[in-house]
């Protein structure tokens, strides 16, 4: 089957998450020659397929194959994939079943390797992530079978395919400061302890305050306030407390221990209290990796651009290896439709990409 056929066919699963709604066991039918595992766990189902061709490397591709609810509005079936202008319409086309479609498409039409090409799959990556790519990479440790290489199709390309390789991804701290003071009437200040003077008397090191420099490939860790709330809203009362939530997209130079320690100390001598909570670490996989020199070398040979290095975005399962010491890159189609009504994703696009990691398995080699 050819690529687009095979993203056809995929689009047509209603896989919200968790649920693959069969969509992992039709993928094994594609791949009959490779060893299939399932494995099942709290309700998600995932898919580790494998094939070993000799003793050399071991390149693994992965991704999801749920998706988000469709919405309203759309302009045709979200899961009734419509071909029109050149794209093909329905939910998970670009975030990614194009991807998924490439990657098996690709694995289809490779008779030889270096080594053992592999494929995971979840079913569980739009939701909390937690028994999805974990889980097999959890297993696989145990069994002695990680990856050297891992890349995962999440759709990255910009403007133009191809023009975006990641090769990281930045952590995400969500924390909740609370301020407490002492209520009181407005009209005398000097009998309350008003807990949103003490948050003015530092809040320029806090909103929007940059943690470290960033780097080659990070910007700089912001603190990013995304609610403050305290009091009763009346004007003649002020607050017993005050509430305020804020997001740290946290480069490889910052971790939670250091932005506990940065608030604590900002407000020192105040009755504060602090909850963090790591959602997400950051990884960075080396520009000198040779799995990233391969990759920009097929996505500058088919897609005609050299692609530009980036860890931007939010956070996807690439990070996940990472944490087990794989060398991870993510390589997609365009990423501006995504979770959006009337996803869409170029025919052209998804040919290209099964072409890219084509090329890389044929060339892919060791240090």
């Amino acid at each position: 089957m050819e690529v687009i056929e095979i993203l056809k066919e995929l689009l047509k699963f209603r896989s919200i998450t968790p649920d693959d709604d069969g969509a992992l066991n039709y993928i094994a039918l594609l791949l009959p020659e490779f060893e299939s595992k399932f494995i099942e766990k709290n309700g998600v189902r995932n898919l580790f397929l494998k094939r070993k061709f000799g003793d050399g490397i071991h390149l693994c591709f992965a991704g999801h194959i749920d998706v988000v609810p469709p919405g309203d509005g759309w302009s045709s079936e979200p899961f009734k994939p419509v071909l029109k202008d050149g794209k093909i319409y329905a939910r998970g086309a670009q975030d990614m079943k194009s991807g998924v479609a490439a990657m098996i498409s690709a694995l289809i039409d490779s008779d030889e390797f270096n080594g053992t090409l592999s494929l995971l799959l979840t079913s569980d990556e739009e939701g909390d992530a937690l028994y999805g790519t974990l889980e097999v990479l959890k297993w696989l440790k145990e069994v002695g079978e990680l990856p050297e290489y891992a890349v995962v199709a999440e759709p990255t390309s910009d403007k133009v395919m191809g023009d975006t390789l990641k090769i990281g991804r930045r952590g995400s701290i969500n924390g909740v400061l609370k301020i407490n003071g002492k209520q009181g009437h407005a009209a005398y200040p000097s009998k309350c302890i008003n807990p949103v003077h003490i948050l003015a008397s530092h809040f320029n090191k806090f909103a929007g305050y940059e943690l470290d420099d960033g780097g080659e490939f990070f910007q700089p860790s912001k603190m990013v306030i995304t609610d403050i709330r305290g009091g009763m809203e009346v004007t003649n009362v002020t607050p017993e407390s005050v509430k305020v939530m804020f997001n740290v997209r946290n480069s490889n130079l910052t971790d939670m221990k250091k932005v506990k320690e940065y608030i604590e100390n900002l407000y020192k001598g105040y009755d504060i209290s602090l909850e963090l909570k790591s959602s997400a670490r950051p990884f960075l996989t080396s520009k000198d990796s040779n799995l990233v020199k391969f990759m920009q070398s097929s996505v500058d040979k088919i897609c005609e651009i050299s692609p530009e290095l980036s860890t931007s975005g939010g956070t996807s399962d690439a990070r996940y290896f990472a944490e087990f010491g794989v060398d991870v890159v993510e390589f997609g189609v365009i990423n501006d439709t995504i979770h959006a009504v009337d996803e869409r994703v170029g025919v052209d696009e998804v040919e290209k990409l099964y072409l890219v990691f084509k090329d890389l398995i044929t060339n892919l080699k060791e240090d």
